[in-house]
């Protein structure tokens, strides 16, 4: 077996909960040397619940440091002198307050990259930026659910997994370079980068979102989710074919364009829903998926895991989903997540 994509790279982590630690799991599963710096009694998330904190931490070794120590300080000046990159995500005042910046760690070695996570911004103060504020600041919530309902939230931590992306994207791009210096991604500015082509609808266009039944999409007609005669249809229809080779199937016909389509939704919709009532879910997804026809019944999160074996994991005593990042030639070695400081002889056999 090859080494990892990311053999070599040494990562430094000081993480809490959601954001920064999935940022250095994802690397870790690349082969990056991860070592999670915890304060005395373990990070918090091991709180949470064994399997919450497994989901985060695989493949990473761990350092118990009380950074507000003289002695824990500077045993992380030793780390850093032989690392690539620290990733921190806490608020910016104790982000600079435990000297976890470029500029204080950089006398140690000029070509560290100090990744900062926040919610606003290092230099946007330290209002709480929890994942489900933050969707609601964005506009996120506003644009989820049925127009007739109150907004809603996505049933997961959207916001933290998108910046734990961006951030090791943004670390990985700042090694490559080869200079050290200060990354800063904040939870406000994934979100608002994620709702790309509607903030230019409204920017450029003036187009407001609206939310339409059944989550459907606000360009494409019919694109959303569908009552079956048993179970719900997520049905996508986008270009011209896939309406064409629909009719077929289903036994209708008319609105042959997009533009068509888009100016009479609920004619379409009326038809559409129609016809999907007369068969399930399931038996949908079979007739049309052999088409090219992008469908899929709703499934629950068991279901999904069932359906697809292939991406579990096993790390230790802990079923996981694994990396999805898939190389060529490289199977990550998934291991458990580590006891607290179980690594803590590491400053002083660090090479």
């Amino acid at each position: 077996m090859s080494a990892g994509p990311l053999a070599g790279i040494r990562i430094l982590e000081v993480g809490v909960m959601l954001a920064g630690p999935y940022a250095t799991m994802l690397l870790a599963d690349l082969g990056a040397e991860v070592i999670k710096i915890e304060p005395p009694g373990g990070e918090i998330s091991r709180q949470v619940g064994d399997s919450y904190f497994a989901s985060l931490n695989r493949n990473k070794k761990s350092v118990v440091l009380d950074l507000r120590s003289d002695e824990g300080r500077e045993r992380l000046g030793e780390l850093v002198a032989k690392s690539h990159a620290l990733l921190v995500n806490m608020k910016p005042s104790a982000i600079k307050k435990l000297g976890l910046t470029y500029e204080s760690l950089r006398r140690y070695n000029e070509r560290i990259v100090c990744v900062a996570m926040t919610g606003f911004g290092l230099e946007g103060g330290d209002d709480p930026a929890f994942d489900y504020v933050i969707q609601a600041a964005t506009g996120v919530a506003a644009m989820t659910g049925n127009p007739e309902d109150p907004p809603t939230l996505p049933g997961y931590s959207s916001a933290d997994n998108s910046t734990g992306l961006a951030a090791a994207l943004g670390l990985l791009a700042q090694i490559v370079s080869g200079r050290g210096g200060q990354v800063d991604v904040c939870l406000r500015d994934v979100m608002l980068s994620q709702l790309n082509y509607k903030a230019a609808a409204y920017l450029n266009d003036g187009v407001e979102p609206k939310r339409y039944p059944f989550g459907a999409h606000s360009y494409y007609v019919p694109a959303q989710l569908f009552d079956t005669a048993d179970g719900y249809l997520a049905l996508f229809i986008t270009h011209d074919a896939f309406w064409r080779a629909f009719c077929a199937e289903a036994g209708i016909d008319g609105f042959p364009t997009m533009a068509e389509r888009a100016e009479k939704r609920d004619e379409v919709l009326a038809v559409v829903s129609k016809v999907l009532a007369t068969d399930t879910a399931a038996n949908w997804e079979a007739r049309l998926k052999p088409l090219g026809i992008p469908v899929a019944a709703v499934r629950t999160l068991p279901q999904a895991l069932e359906a697809t074996p292939e991406v579990i994991v096993d790390a230790g005593d802990y079923r996981l989903v694994g990396s999805p990042i898939r190389v060529e030639g490289y199977s990550p070695a998934y291991r458990p997540p580590p006891a607290v400081d179980e690594h803590g002889d590491i400053v002083a056999h660090s090479s």
